[in-house]
């Protein structure tokens, strides 16, 4: 049998604050070194050879999942202006298509199509399949069609290297202009007349650091700097306001932030500041009729959402108070209403402010645990919001929701193709649970978890443990084809929320970052010893499993 490779010990030393720690294995942080490339093919092959009598388990996998999966579908179309906005997939093509159709008379709701062919009336305006052809890479960063529907600004990196070159199409003639600007990275905005493009570059360390301006028709060496950020802790982002009246440039570090705006009628104007950062101070800003709403944790560690004048910004007046335990986490502006996305209990939420009324209301949802918030709206004026639902057992689902009946549409269903078996899926086959470990320190942590119906919980079932814990990202329950061959042999899924994330509010990030730290991991171990002794599994059946941010919490677990 082949033994595992051992990595050879360099003492190396490091001296920061007075600290010095020996670092047997800081060679290989070396890429180019041979040794650490030669260690890496060791690794890879010992892997080969220990899961080799796995290869016929590993295709019959990969088939199943592959027969569940419809690949050619379609987005369900999300309305602006005069045209239906949508993405079509084609089995055994890469990338997406993107595409609209105009609206026909009388047309309220959004157009289907059968098994995910093509709309009739299509036009296509970007096909990444066609953009990807000889290239061995292709990433689509921007894609941004203009108020009026004419301009498609859409940018390019053929490398990996997230520098994209960004376009101009007409999309009346069809042609690319010769505009074309090098080196960009994610965000765009239009102005108001669609003459001038907004865009943001990064600077030797990759930090978005400036935002700027380019007039369509002519040469990139002409555009301006509209924003430069100077401070190292910052990063610049650029959009446009959904009610298409102001241009928001948002600089933010991890703590603190700030936004400028500048009219979109008016985009050669200087951005004028919404608040001045102060350090510790987190705020966004959504432009709604005569006024700026500002979430905020100005005092408020879980957000609270006030506003203020849109025409001479100053004072911030409270529109919902904040409320510990309750995260606000976005409020997106329509016409007549407002929609705040929340996270309270462990569980994601939508809650409806119609304007001019203080009568709130969340909207209702059946499943014990669930993921919900909202999709693509890019329409101000309208009555009805279009939102994404999923759980670990109901496929991802779109749903249009009527904000004057409350009534609830379902639009689409990721539709799941037959099993290897030939069954229809069907969510009734599978159950979901939500349990709670005790932590060292009293803490109580969420475990969702989800099996088939008729799992045993004797302690002879095997199950995998899943963790993240960083950067306030909350492992929210998603519904996954993959994990469904899992369940149908037997084995139970469970998500840990532990303490890193976001799902109990800020303070479930804070007391799990810098100093308390360790809190990520302790909670994780905490969680796997209580599915042992709940008699989910047993210290034997059990695989933890962590990716990026998890898996520094599986090496320390470990």
């Amino acid at each position: 049998e082949t033994s595992a490779p051992v990595a050879k010990r360099v003492p190396s030393e490091r001296t920061h604050h007075g600290d010095t720690v020996v670092d047997e294995y800081a060679w290989l942080t070396d890429k180019e070194d041979p040794d650490t490339v030669a260690y890496l093919k060791a690794e890879n092959a010992f892997t080969e050879a220990r899961t080799t009598h796995l290869d016929g388990l590993r295709t019959e996998l990969f088939e199943e999942t592959r027969r569940r999966t419809q690949e050619t579908d379609l987005s369900v179309p999300a309305r602006k202006g005069d045209h239906w906005y949508y993405t079509r997939t084609v089995e055994g093509q890469q990338y997406g298509v993107q595409c609209r159709r105009a609206v026909r008379d009388g047309e309220t709701d959004p157009p289907i199509s059968v098994a995910g062919a093509p709309l009739d009336g299509e036009e296509v305006l970007l096909d990444g399949n066609l953009l990807a052809e000889g290239h061995d890479f292709f990433s689509l960063g921007a894609f941004d069609v203009s108020p009026d529907g004419r301009w498609l600004a859409y940018s390019t990196d053929f490398s990996g290297d997230e520098r994209f070159t960004l376009r101009v199409k007409d999309l009346v003639t069809g042609e690319v202009l010769a505009d074309e600007i090098p080196g960009t990275f994610y965000g765009t905005a239009w102005s108001a007349d669609a003459s001038v493009l907004f865009y943001v570059t990064v600077d030797e360390a990759w930090r978005p650091n400036r935002v700027w301006r380019h007039v369509i028709g002519t040469p990139a060496g002409d555009d301006v700097v509209v924003h430069e950020e100077p401070d190292e802790r910052f990063w610049v982002g650029v959009e446009l306001t959904r009610s298409e009246r102001f241009i928001l440039i948002d600089i933010h570090s991890k703590i603190t932030s700030e936004v400028r705006v500048i009219p979109a009628s008016n985009p050669t104007g200087e951005p004028a500041v919404v608040a001045p950062r102060r350090q510790g101070v987190e705020y966004a800003v959504e432009h709604h009729g005569h006024r700026f709403l500002i979430l905020h944790n100005d005092g408020a560690e879980d957000f609270a959402l006030a506003y203020t004048s849109a025409d001479a910004p100053g004072e911030w007046a409270p529109l919902i108070e904040h409320s510990p335990g309750t995260r606000l986490e976005a409020v997106d502006a329509f016409e007549n209403h407002l929609v705040v996305s929340l996270r309270s209990n462990g569980l994601t939420g939508l809650r409806v402010l119609p304007s001019g009324t203080s009568d709130s209301y969340d909207i209702d949802f059946p499943e014990p645990i669930y993921s919900v918030g909202l999709d693509a709206n890019p329409e101000y004026r309208t009555g009805v919001v279009r939102l994404r639902y999923t759980s670990l057992v109901t496929p991802d689902s779109v749903y249009d929701y009527d904000l004057v009946t409350r009534a609830l549409t379902l639009r689409r269903r990721k539709p799941i193709r037959p099993g290897p078996d030939g069954r229809e899926f069907d969510p009734a086959d599978y159950e979901q649970h939500r349990d709670w470990a005790v932590a060292d320190d009293g803490t109580r942590i969420p475990i969702s978890l989800v099996s088939r119906v008729g799992t045993p919980r004797d302690g002879s079932a095997p199950c995998v443990i899943y963790g993240y814990g960083s950067y306030e990202a909350s492992m929210d329950p998603w519904f996954s084809i993959t994990r469904l061959s899992l369940l149908d042999r037997g084995v139970i899924f469970a998500v840990a929320h532990i303490r890193g994330g976001g799902e109990l509010g800020r303070r479930w990030y804070e007391e799990g970052k810098l100093l308390a730290k360790k809190n990520t991991f302790t909670d994780f171990v905490a969680c796997a010893r209580h599915l042992v002794k709940a008699n989910w599994t047993s210290t034997d059946r059990l695989v933890a499993r962590g990716g990026s941010a998890g898996g520094l919490l599986m090496g320390a677990v470990v």
